[in-house]
């Protein structure tokens, strides 16, 4: 189990139309100008957005891989430690919180794509 910052680096790449920004400590993640996740390459955590449910089962349920990270209107964003998940679930995440974060008309063509949903 765990996943390296080069893996988890291949997996944001993997969804449609991501733009990395590098800043001083980390890095973020966004879709058609909006932020779904960052990267501290240092600690080899991420933080990725999700519901604000979703955040709180999420760290109730496996405090030694998730933790809060903040909450913003109906978002709560989870840090994740790479080294404590595995890959698909990291993806599930990561998707998730772009799939909250780009515009329906992506979205629909990645779930379209990957056979995501009904």
């Amino acid at each position: 189990m765990g996943v390296s910052v080069e893996e988890f680096l291949d997996l944001v790449e993997k969804l449609p139309e991501v733009r990395m920004e590098r800043m001083a400590t980390w890095v973020s993640f966004k879709v058609r100008g909006k932020g779904f996740g960052y990267l501290w390459e240092e600690t080899e955590t991420v933080g990725v957005k999700a519901t604000v449910e979703e955040q709180i089962a999420l760290v109730a349920e496996r405090p030694e891989v998730f933790e809060p990270q903040f909450t913003a209107g109906r978002f709560g964003w989870v840090v994740i430690r790479l080294d404590r998940i595995d890959y698909d679930e990291l993806f599930e995440l990561v998707a998730e919180a772009w799939c909250l974060t780009a515009p329906k008309t992506l979205v629909t063509a990645f779930e379209t794509a990957h056979h995501i949903g009904g």
